[in-house]
């Protein structure tokens, strides 16, 4: 079956974002103990391109692919897992960028550079990183990673925050209950 892009996020209810989220089946990776380790080759830049052996992999979908197979263990090395073995691939910042934002009904919607879609919760938290100068918000994903938001993603979400409370010094935002500052701590 050929891989059928997302709507646009923005296109999209919350309802929808949660049924196209509990679609996308992904490998049991978190149930494989595979005996090997090697190294992949394969490195993902911060700015969220994949290379393999210096190369840059073109294909959106094997993109897709690898990333499903995406886990980052406790001492913050990233894997991609088969059951066979565990390949070594370099992070740069994060394994995703969030690339768009929606809000609705309390609840926060990011589309994933892999098309993949995440609400923003207890189990998917917003985190500030960086300093005050040079801010960066981070968004847990799966297995242990997370998607670094770009730019405008970010201007989206502080926007946002700005737009629900009176004082910029302290901004968060609240998803799925969950509250989230946007300063770096």
């Amino acid at each position: 079956m050929p891989y059928e892009t997302p709507p646009d996020l923005a296109g999209m209810s919350l309802a929808q974002i949660a049924a196209a989220v509990e679609q996308r089946k992904l490998p049991p990776v978190e149930q494989w103990q595979p005996p090997e380790i090697i190294d992949s080759q394969m490195r993902i830049a911060a700015d969220g391109r994949w290379f393999h052996a210096g190369s840059p992999i073109g294909r959106p979908a094997m993109v897709r692919a690898f990333s499903s197979l995406l886990m980052r263990e406790d001492d913050g090395q990233h894997y991609l897992y088969t059951p066979q073995c565990k390949q070594l691939i370099e992070v740069e910042d994060a394994a995703f960028l969030a690339v768009d934002m929606r809000s609705q009904d309390n609840a926060l919607a990011f589309r994933l550079n892999t098309d993949d879609l995440v609400v923003a919760g207890p189990d998917n938290p917003l985190r500030a990183d960086g300093d005050a100068d040079c801010p960066a918000m981070y968004l847990g994903v799966r297995h242990g990673c997370e998607a670094r938001l770009d730019r405008s993603t970010w201007l989206q979400l502080a926007q946002y925050a700005l737009a629900q409370q009176d004082d910029p010094a302290n901004l968060s935002v609240t998803s799925m209950g969950a509250t989230f500052a946007l300063t770096p701590s």
